[in-house]
């Protein structure tokens, strides 16, 4: 059994990462490490798991686990890694912003992988350190990443992607408050989303000359799920396009390419991109549909986690989506 612990307990992203781990039959969960809850029973905080699961936070944690997933604010993870000592053997699986880009990959000698598995596959199976990709960042990387790999981002591209309420955390803001949030909609942080850099530094890796994203991130008046719409221009074919995809995402147990509509009912609660491609006059329309909380975050650090410990990538997993 994989011996796991969890940093940073309390939030939606901790939540949902516990409740995929108390059901993964290769693991056994160490402690969960939150010190101003310590003591108390997971099931308070997070009460969808009352009655599956007989666990307390813990202000302790265990430097000989086989692994620790982070779940901390951004700029968190790298101060608590400095001021906790671990053994050589312990992996990391960061689900904040702090290594994702190759300029700060690196700490203490520890080097971190890119966690997006349907590009560095490889890469990961042989990694010690990860840092899952951000949720915008996942589902408009797997729009994408096939028409970059050929070559076919020539144009400009533009992206108008509406995410749930649970993207902005548990902590109160302004704009997440029931009586802001509920029947409305609005853009923030246009053009400017902090997580362009990751999805730049990934096309760019298959596409060196990869025009510009054009961004607009949406808050939605829902709780979970990414809807990203990506267009731009292309000569390929509706069938050329299809069939791109279609290779590019063989062998990826949780990327469903379709020509017909995709919405996000088909992946709420679970771990599963659903990609829609259609050609239209001399432009791709995809759509790339997540669950911003599985795919685009506790789903994908499980994946991850499957694949550096030699496990099939879908065991934990593997979810319906809640239709009705």
């Amino acid at each position: 059994m994989i011996q796991v612990g969890v940093v940073g307990s309390s939030g939606y992203v901790a939540g949902e990462l516990i409740r995929c781990l108390v059901h993964h039959p290769g693991v056994n969960i160490d402690f969960l490490y939150s010190h101003s809850n310590s003591g108390m029973n997971v099931s308070e905080m997070h009460q969808d798991l009352l009655g599956h699961a007989d666990l307390k936070f813990s202000s302790n944690v265990n430097p000989d686990i086989d692994v620790l997933f982070l779940c901390l604010g951004h700029g968190n993870s790298a101060k608590f890694l400095k001021n906790h000592t671990f053994s050589d053997e312990t992996k990391f699986i960061d689900l904040s912003n702090d290594f994702r880009l190759k300029e700060n990959s690196n700490l203490q000698g520890k080097s971190f992988t890119y966690g997006l598995v349907e590009l560095n596959k490889d890469e990961i199976i042989n990694a010690n350190h990860v840092a899952n990709p951000g949720c915008f960042a996942t589902a408009i990387q797997l729009g994408l990443l096939p028409l970059a790999k050929h070559g076919q981002l020539k144009q400009s591209v533009h992206i108008n992607a509406i995410t749930g309420s649970t993207g902005a955390g548990k902590s109160l803001s302004d704009t997440s408050h029931f009586s802001w949030r509920n029947n409305n909609i609005s853009i923030y942080k246009a053009f400017r989303h902090q997580h362009l850099d990751e999805i730049n530094e990934s096309l760019h890796s298959l596409q060196p000359d990869a025009s510009d994203l054009n961004f607009l991130p949406v808050r939605g008046n829902f709780t979970r799920g990414i809807f990203a719409s990506i267009y731009t221009e292309t000569q390929l074919s509706q069938e050329e396009l299809i069939t791109l995809y279609q290779k590019f995402y063989e062998g990826n147990p949780f990327v469903f390419v379709s020509e017909k509509s995709v919405h996000l009912k088909q992946v709420v609660n679970t771990n599963n991109c659903f990609i829609q491609v259609e050609k239209i006059d001399d432009k791709v329309l995809v759509t790339s549909v997540i669950d911003n909380l599985l795919k685009g975050a506790a789903g994908q650090a499980i994946q991850n986690m499957n694949l550096m410990f030699g496990l099939e990538e879908s065991i934990g997993i593997r979810f319906k989506a809640n239709y009705l």
